[in-house]
């Protein structure tokens, strides 16, 4: 079990090069199947008219976590929904889209079949990549960075433990999907009573873990997902932190063309840039 939580090896992202005309996308946080089953097929449908808008032009697509509000695999068995945009990821996979998933803290328990069916790997930490020569540093986000001491503690001793783990596996699926949603959708909710859409400066913590990187080893980019923010900021004198923000409010990505990466957002012409201080922005 312990295997299954390790990032697979890079492989073809090691140096990777963007056909001519096509562009690199990057998205997270769609949360599919919160906060409730009719307003989540809305987010999916949508998800599925970007991903046919970007098709023609997608040279790789990468979905940076919590791509689903809960995920587990059982060894026959996985939770319901979802299946428009699996079939979409599926049809573009068939096609020869090159597709990269990353776990989220709602969806970590990724062990195998995603990987199978949408012959994409799947990663449980960031990685380290170049596009057309950008150096990126990419991950979901969770656990990075200053504080947040509650949740590092439960994601090294619960969440990734292999033995809870196993434990949660001998649970029948209804009973063990059932609890395990209600609980993600109550972690989601009671994040949201914290005013999330703000520019927190300095406490900006993958803000803050971006330029620590930075100060030892150079990325371009660093692109993360999890804070729910839209956030394109300074790190260093030539790099920049990326947030995707998320699809319930947002409908937030980011896309590589060329050497240059932008925010967009899909069917929202409302969504503008959090507003920061002159020093942050890019």
């Amino acid at each position: 079990m312990n295997k299954l939580l390790k990032n697979p090896p890079i492989g073809f992202l090691e140096d990777f090069q963007l056909p001519t005309g096509k562009k690199a996308y990057f998205a997270s946080d769609f949360h599919l199947g919160a906060p409730t089953l009719a307003k989540s097929a809305e987010r999916e449908k949508a998800l599925v008219r970007w991903l046919d808008q970007i098709s023609a032009d997608a040279g790789i697509i990468f979905l940076v976590g919590d791509i689903f509000d809960f995920w587990y695999e059982y060894a026959w068995a996985v939770p319901k929904g979802g299946v428009r945009l699996l079939g979409k990821l599926a049809a573009l996979s068939d096609a020869g889209v090159p597709l990269v998933l990353f776990t989220g803290n709602h969806d970590m328990w990724m062990f195998g079949y995603l990987s199978y069916e949408l012959k994409a790997p799947v990663f449980h930490q960031p990685i380290t990549i170049e596009i057309n020569g950008q150096k990126i540093y990419i991950g979901h986000g969770d656990g990075l960075g200053p504080g947040d001491k509650t949740y590092k503690l439960l994601k090294k001793w619960v969440f990734q433990n292999p033995l809870a783990v196993w434990l949660f596996k001998q649970m029948h699926p209804d009973w063990g999907i059932g609890l395990a949603t209600a609980w993600s959708q109550h972690s989601r909710l009671t994040n949201e009573k914290v005013d999330d859409k703000k520019f927190l400066g300095n406490d900006e913590w993958l803000w803050a873990y971006s330029q620590q990187v930075e100060q030892t080893q150079h990325h371009d980019f660093y692109i993360f997902g999890h804070r729910h923010l839209p956030l394109d900021l300074k790190v260093g004198h030539s790099s920049r932190y990326i947030n995707l923000g998320e699809w319930i409010n947002f409908r937030t990505y980011a896309v590589l063309e060329g050497q240059d990466l932008h925010l967009k957002a899909f069917e929202n012409e409302t969504w503008q840039h959090v507003e920061v201080p002159e020093a942050a922005r890019v």
